[in-house]
Order: structure tokens, then sequence, then C-alpha cells
């Protein structure tokens, strides 16, 4: 028997995507999306829900998600759910859960405001700049930094 972990989602970009290196040289990129849902409640309103996700994607897709993707874009990510925690400054644990792309595709096309018509074609994604030329890890407020491999459980 063999166990399942698969997260498929559609929304928008909630911000510009973060990328930096691992200090082993791995592309991490991290963005949030959020995804909305519409029903009808008894009385017959009409009820509106966001949940936002955090998606993290490693090398390639890595770097394509952050040359490709911009605040607002709508994509498909696809990929697994990983919990991963560590303790603050303050001694308190925090956890975070996770999206870990495994696929993206981008719903938008190159020249849709709305994002209502077909996917864009990608095009070759820059290659990774030499150790020399890396800029320095941008601080973020969701993680500890700096990120390594060790500290994520996957």
């Amino acid at each position: 028997m063999k166990d399942l972990n698969k997260v498929q989602i559609i929304g928008r970009l909630g911000k510009d995507v973060e990328m930096r290196y691992t200090q082993t040289g791995k592309a991490v990129s991290t963005f949030s999306v959020a995804s909305g849902r519409s029903w009808k409640n008894a009385e017959g309103e009409t009820q509106d829900e966001t949940e936002w996700f955090n998606v993290v994607a490693w090398d390639k897709l890595g770097e394509i998600c952050n040359q490709y993707l911009n605040k607002g874009s709508r994509v498909y990510i696809e990929g697994r759910l990983a919990t991963r925690s560590w303790e603050g400054d303050d001694g308190v644990k925090h956890y975070r859960t996770e999206v870990v792309a495994a696929d993206m595709i981008m719903l938008d096309s190159k020249n849709s405001s709305n994002g209502d018509s077909a996917p864009a074609p990608a095009s070759k994604p820059a290659e990774r700049p030499q150790a020399a030329s890396r800029p320095a890890p941008r601080p973020s407020r969701n993680a500890p930094q700096p990120v390594t491999e060790e500290d994520l459980p996957f």
C-alpha cells in the first residue's frame, strides 16, 4: 500500500517571488498563492473565502518561478505538503506548512492582464549566476535565515 501526499493549487501570487541560494549553491524560491472559492449559504447569499498557500520551489524550477512570476500572476502549482519547524530568537518553536512545488504552469498569457487567456509559452530560463556573482540572501520575515538544506525536513 502506498501513501499519497499531493497538492494541486490554482491561484494568484500575493507578492513577488523571493529567491536565494543555500550555502551549497541550490536555488530556493518562496512565494504565496491565494486560491478563492465561492458558494451560496442557506439564505442564498454568496459567500467568498480565500485560502493562502506558502510555496517553495527548488533548483531550476525555483529559478524559473523567480524569472517569470510576479505579484498577481495566475499559476497552477503541483507538489506536496511539508511542515518544518524552528526555534525563534524568543525560544518559541514555530511551525510552517508549505507546498513544495514539483511543477508550475503559468496561466497568464503574455499580453493578458486578467489571466483568462491561454498559457504563455516559457522560453529558456536564465543560467544560475556563478558563486562570485551571487547576491547575498535577503532577510525574510517568514523563515529563519540562512536557509540550508539541513534545516528542511525534505
